[in-house]
């Protein structure tokens, strides 16, 4: 089996080789730069990043690369730049010269097909990618490539230039709106200036000069306040002098006054005058005291008229500084209320210059930017470059014939092996002697070749011959031992006629059952054949069809079944008129008779036991086929009434399983197994070779010279 499954696999596998198309397959060799050069510094921001940064974002881009060369976006301008869609050769993969296409085919179709042939293979620790593509034409397969190859170049750098002009004309029109914006501010915050009557100072100049000019105005303002409190205390220290003497003048501000102390002092000189000519004895009317007075009075009068002008001196000056701090509070409020008011200007002033600087600033960063897309739109820089462009291929890939057929060969042998052994494990049927006594606990009483095998059946010598004897001598299995007592089949026969003897030679079985597990195992075949060589042995034999069902003895006999056992139990016919002779000497048969629809009952039956004690008395071997055991209890019921059972097992059929069945069902009501006789067995098998070897060499070969033999030896 191994064998013949390797060689039908091999030259299945070598016939499928040689019928393969020869695929070619050409190749190239890229770079991709996941940072390209920058001409304008890194400083300089591309429009589009040709490549990336991190490690992760380098395997993301690489991966899209690889994705983008498979992509319909580069497939289908290379069909279309080829005309695939309408190449036969390359829609069906073959060499050039296909039929013409039954159809029209869309670019998308066929760069579907050209995307199933792409195959792209990053290098390892490398930025290069080997991308190849496979055709039944070489010189396609390399012009296919490099079409796609320049194809694929030309859309990386075309899309990132695209993606520049498109960035450069939004970037323009951006920067003429902002450039709008900027000078609408500009205008509307020097409009402001001029209604506000703003200086062109900041306003954190002018807030700060008028937070100087307040402080000023407080200081002078406190100090005239200052000064008022202290002219008010003089004037009401002044308005306290009653003036009735000159001389007690107790305020401070008249002390201080020159004119006044002169004045005081000249008074005081009048008095102590006055005193001293009074104190010299001179009367009130002496002239020189008359003097004295004049003079006193006279100087108190100045005192008095000193005194008064200081009095309104002091109330002018109080006047005049309360003129003052009511001018100084003023100023101060007014400079409070500019205060206020820039507040409120600044804040409008702020709001307008912040929208000038935002876009003044936007202005200035578009501006950079147009003019640094627009350098990057001028140069043709690309990340991606083909390091080796496509060769055309000079030897096929596909198919591999000597791997092929190796392979072939080497799958053949396994999986004829593996059929093997798997057949030989999942086989659970009884094949060999050993089965039989190891599976079933039986004793193993013979076989029976399978007949019309090499050998056996009763043919033997040259094909020649088989043929000749075969139309004159028709086979009959059944009585094959008489028919041909020297074949192998009769020579089997007579084997398991000695082993039923010596199985118990001093109380021989007198009754024998012969039944099998299973319909189709050949129980009626082993039991005529047993029952014939016991005959041919000078034996009294009878068979007894037991097998109610389905009886087949007296067909084998070429008779008719009216009467037979049946009769014998129902109607009490005598064994005379049921028992008929038969064309082997010393053999008789007894046939199932009319069909009864209980025969389990029957043979429970106390007729059936003493008809089969009759039997008995009257033959030397009285031979039972029976239905199968596991089929009915027939042969169950049978087993109790014999000596023992015979179970046929019909080789490399009968299953272990079945075949214990069949043993329990016995054992378990009491009957007595004897042993197993394995039926139709094919010699040729390698597992009978030795049997196979004996039997032939024990043939009598049915010849002109066939050499002269007895059968004493049976």
């Amino acid at each position: 089996m191994a064998v013949a499954t390797a060689l039908a696999v091999a030259l299945a596998v070598t016939f499928y080789t040689l019928g393969q198309t020869k695929i070619y397959r050409a190749s190239a060799t890229i770079q991709l730069d996941p940072n390209p050069p920058r001409p304008l510094g890194k400083s300089v921001d591309m429009v589009v990043d040709l490549g990336t940064g991190t490690y992760w974002n380098n395997r993301e881009y690489y991966e899209t690369q690889y994705k983008l060369m498979q992509s319909l976006r580069v497939a289908v301008p290379v069909v279309i730049q080829l005309d695939l869609q309408n190449d036969a050769s390359f829609v069906r993969n073959r060499p050039p010269g296909a039929k013409p296409l039954d159809r029209a085919w869309a670019p998308e179709e066929a760069a579907e097909l050209l995307r199933a042939r792409l195959k792209v293979e990053p290098v390892k620790e490398s930025r290069l990618a080997v991308v190849q593509f496979e055709d039944a034409d070489p010189a396609r397969a390399q012009r296919v490539l490099s079409v796609l190859l320049d194809t694929y170049v030309d859309q990386n750098l075309d899309s990132a230039r695209s993606s520049t002009t498109s960035a450069v004309d939004w970037l323009g029109t951006q920067l003429d709106k902002v450039r709008g914006e900027l000078e609408t501010n500009e205008r509307a915050l020097h409009q402001y200036k001029l209604d506000k009557n703003v200086l062109s100072l900041d306003p954190d100049a002018q807030s700060n000069m008028l937070r100087e000019e307040m402080k000023q105005l407080n200081d002078e303002l406190t100090s005239v306040r200052a000064k008022k409190q202290q002219v008010k205390a003089q004037r009401d220290e002044l308005i306290k002098i009653e003036g009735e003497d000159p001389a007690d003048l107790p305020a401070n501000e008249l002390l201080q006054s020159p004119l006044v102390q002169q004045l005081r002092q000249r008074y005081e000189d009048a008095v102590r005058e006055r005193a001293g000519l009074l104190g010299q004895g001179k009367g009130a009317g002496h002239p020189d005291v008359v003097a004295a007075d004049g003079r006193v009075n006279a100087a108190q009068s100045a005192l008095r008229s000193e005194v008064r002008n200081v009095k309104r001196a002091t109330e002018r000056e109080f006047a005049t500084v309360a003129r003052q701090e009511a001018g100084l509070s003023g100023l101060f409020e007014a400079a409070k209320r500019r205060a206020l008011e820039l507040n409120l200007l600044e804040v409008d002033y702020n709001r307008l210059r912040r929208s000038r600087d935002n876009s003044e600033k936007l202005y200035g960063m578009l501006l950079e930017r147009t003019k640094e897309s627009d350098l990057a739109r001028m140069m043709q820089v690309n990340n991606i470059r083909i390091v080796d462009r496509p060769m055309q291929p000079r030897t096929a890939i596909r198919p591999r014939v000597t791997v092929n057929i190796g392979l072939g060969i080497f799958g053949g042998i396994a999986l004829g092996i593996a059929a093997a052994m798997a057949r030989a494990l999942l086989d659970r049927t009884l094949k060999t002697p050993d089965d039989v006594e190891t599976d079933l606990g039986l004793a193993f009483l013979g076989l029976l070749p399978e007949i019309g095998t090499r050998g056996f059946g009763g043919y033997y010598g040259s094909s020649r011959r088989r043929r000749r004897q075969k139309e004159t001598s028709p086979v009959r299995p059944e009585l094959i031992v008489h028919d041909n007592p020297m074949s192998g089949v009769a020579e089997a026969a007579r084997a398991i006629r000695t082993n039923l003897m010596f199985m118990s030679p001093d109380e021989p079985y007198k009754t024998l059952l012969v039944t099998s597990p299973a319909p189709a195992e050949g129980k009626t075949t082993v039991a005529v054949c047993i029952a014939v060589a016991m005959a041919q042995a000078g034996q009294r034999v009878v068979v007894i069809d037991c097998d109610l069902r389905r009886p087949r003895v007296h067909r084998v006999f070429g008779k008719k079944s009216v009467v037979g056992v049946t009769s014998s139990l129902v109607d009490g016919a005598s064994l005379d008129d049921i028992v008929q002779e038969t064309e082997v000497p010393n053999l008789w048969f007894i046939p199932a008779g009319p069909l009864p629809p209980n025969p389990a009952e029957l043979f429970h039956s106390e007729r059936f036991k003493a008809f089969l004690r009759s039997v008995s008395g009257a033959f030397d071997r009285v031979i039972i086929d029976s239905p199968p055991v596991v089929t009915v209890t027939d042969a169950a019921v049978l087993s109790t009434l014999v000596d023992g059972v015979v179970l046929v097992i019909r080789a490399f059929s009968t299953a272990k399983d079945l075949a214990r069945h069949g043993v329990r069902a016995i054992r378990d009501v009491g009957g007595k197994t004897v042993g197993a006789v394995l039926n139709a067995v094919n010699l040729d098998r390698h597992e009978y070779k030795y049997h196979y070897y004996y039997y032939r060499r024990g043939e009598y070969y049915q010849s002109d010279e066939a050499p002269k033999k007895t059968d004493a030896a049976a």
